[in-house]
């Protein structure tokens, strides 16, 4: 089985989206196995971190502000100062994740959530493809 999850995000921001892959992985037949999570791309990309504290997001998108500058000396500047850093903050983060679940819910750790990383500026409608692997 196989999704396609539409996010508009605001721009810079790590936006929540556990509780819509754990509604996909619910309305699912199956009764465990992995789900795959892959983002359509370059400029965004997708993490597993803790959900209890927001410091913790807005502490990692500032250090990647910080290790990938709007400043750096860049050659690609075609589509404005946020997009090369946009590509290296998702190069060093994922673009695709692999979460197992049972019981048609994730098996994610008490503090744990999966997080779309949005890394440009503007405002952008994100996809990312849901795919269910049921256990055999």
């Amino acid at each position: 089985m196989s999704a396609i999850l539409q996010i508009d995000t605001p721009g810079r921001a790590a936006i929540d989206v556990t509780a819509r892959i754990a509604d996909i992985v619910a309305a699912s037949d199956a009764a465990g196995g992995l789900v795959h999570l892959f983002i359509q791309h370059t400029s965004a990309s997708l993490t597993v971190q803790e959900n209890a504290d927001p410091d913790v997001m807005a502490d990692l998108l500032d250090w990647l502000d910080r290790t990938a500058p709007e400043t750096g000396p860049y050659r690609h500047r075609a589509e404005g100062p946020d997009d090369m850093p946009a590509h290296l903050k998702s190069a060093m983060t994922a673009t695709s994740l692999t979460v197992p679940f049972e019981n048609g819910r994730l098996l994610l750790g008490t503090w744990q959530g999966i997080y779309l990383l949005e890394h440009r500026r503007a405002k952008h409608r994100r996809r990312i493809v849901v795919t269910l692997v049921p256990e055999l």
